[in-house]
């Protein structure tokens, strides 16, 4: 009977503020001609309609519930003076806004919206151009941020900004955004629990996600290309990133994906196409790496060393330079049953798989790693005597680096 009371009250209340909530408008040709003025005046889980016009603000403060909702895209143009929204209340929500010009600055980091210690908060359909960092999220939990398009004009590190940053900011979603043109397209900071879906992160100076000390987050569906380095994933734990595409990073530093201090993650069903590097590993242990596409890289996966129990199964390694790196003759890591298209073996019994173990990693690799200039001898028939060699007589790879089972067709090669 008690429990029936409270959710009765609970009930009544948001049904009288729902009753009270009023739709306050701004325009150039209203009364209210300022946002900040429609904020100061509004009540709580007011909306303010924004018609479209060019509204010139900045350090516009948000500190109740209530939604701003843009009518045609109206504009709020920061001309450069500093940060532009800042929300630091619970339950509010941004809509349909178009924001340019945040100011740039080396000692604050000024967005174009910045949410601080605030919950249920969600930020939609919103434009951001000329901006410093765009959508920042500061010890702000339980949000939304959807289908929004950030574009930058960056041009150098130093003095630039993310798209999407999260410091501190757990049980968060990011879903179905575009980000460009800025440094790291999505960034995270100490933050949990967070899912990154179906955003398209391009041409971005440094990474188009780029993640330390955060734990249990999900990336799906992403596309990450173009970018300076691609995707940096360091220091964090039970990660899963699955189907997303990773391709054409390309630079003398550049990769995919860059898995640094990784433990326990499960990466499926992406592909990594046609990167310098398409994973580069180290110091990443439990990993279970499975259905992925490599294909048309420099190197499909370069393991730099203390990578322990990772298995990599019904992989499909596609005409990459180098398949597999490994700079150690100690292996702890399992292949099995993936598909190479170097693979020149046999199945006499018909059953899919190649009598023959296959040995992924070249001595040539070996060579490139040590002296990088003889990467113009890749194609050469010196370089193919070095490497079959090694393959029918290991001397400088570990003995048990093979794939035991490898398969003969494509790993869904109806699809492919």
């Amino acid at each position: 009977m008690r429990y029936f009371s409270c959710s009765l009250m609970v009930l009544l209340f948001f049904k009288v503020t729902s009753i009270q909530a009023e739709t306050i408008t701004i325009c150039l040709d209203c009364e209210l001609k300022l946002i900040s003025e429609g904020i100061k005046m509004a009540n709580e889980y007011d909306t303010l309609l924004i018609k479209k016009g060019t509204y010139k603000e900045f350090n516009i403060l948000v500190d109740k519930p209530m939604t701003l909702l843009g009518e045609n895209y109206p504009v709020i143009d920061g001309e450069d003076q500093g940060e532009i929204i800042r929300i630091v209340s619970d339950n509010v929500t941004i809509d349909g806004l178009f924001i340019i010009n945040v100011g740039t600055s080396y000692t604050s980091d000024y967005a174009a919206i910045r949410v601080v210690k605030s919950e249920n908060y969600l930020i939609q359909n919103v434009v951001l151009e000329k901006l410093f960092f765009g959508i920042y999220l500061e010890k702000s939990n339980n949000g939304k941020v959807y289908h929004n398009k950030i574009i930058g004009d960056a041009k150098d590190e130093y003095n630039s900004g993310n798209g999407i940053q999260l410091w501190y900011s757990h049980n968060v979603e990011i879903d179905r955004n575009i980000v460009q043109g800025v440094r790291d397209g999505i960034y995270l900071e100490f933050s949990d629990n967070v899912t990154i879906n179906n955003n398209n992160s391009t041409d971005n100076l440094r990474y188009g996600l780029h993640f330390m000390f955060s734990n249990d987050d999900v990336y799906t569906n992403n596309v990450f290309e173009n970018n300076g380095a691609g995707v940096a994933v360091m220091f964090s734990k039970r990660i899963k990133m699955i189907g997303n595409t990773f391709r054409k990073n390309w630079g003398t530093a550049a990769f995919g994906m860059l898995l640094k201090e990784i433990n326990d993650a499960e990466i499926s069903n992406n592909t990594f196409e046609e990167n310098t590097i398409g994973i580069n590993i180290e110091g990443s242990n439990r990993i279970n790496y499975s259905n992925n596409n490599f294909i048309k890289n420099g190197w499909a996966v370069k393991v730099l060393g203390a990578c322990y129990t990772n298995t990599f199964t019904e992989n499909n390694f596609l005409y990459n330079s180098f398949d597999i790196s490994y700079n150690s003759k100690l292996n702890d890591n399992v292949f099995n049953q993936n598909y190479w298209s170097d693979y020149t073996g046999y199945d006499l019994d018909k059953n899919g798989v190649g009598d023959v173990p296959y040995r992924p990693v070249k001595l040539f690799s070996y060579i490139v790693n040590k002296t990088p200039e003889t990467i113009v001898l890749l194609r050469s028939l010196f370089m193919d005597i070095i490497d079959f060699s090694e393959k029918v007589s290991p001397v400088f790879t570990p003995d048990n680096l093979l794939d035991a089972n490898p398969l003969m067709k494509k790993v869904g090669s109806e699809q492919l």
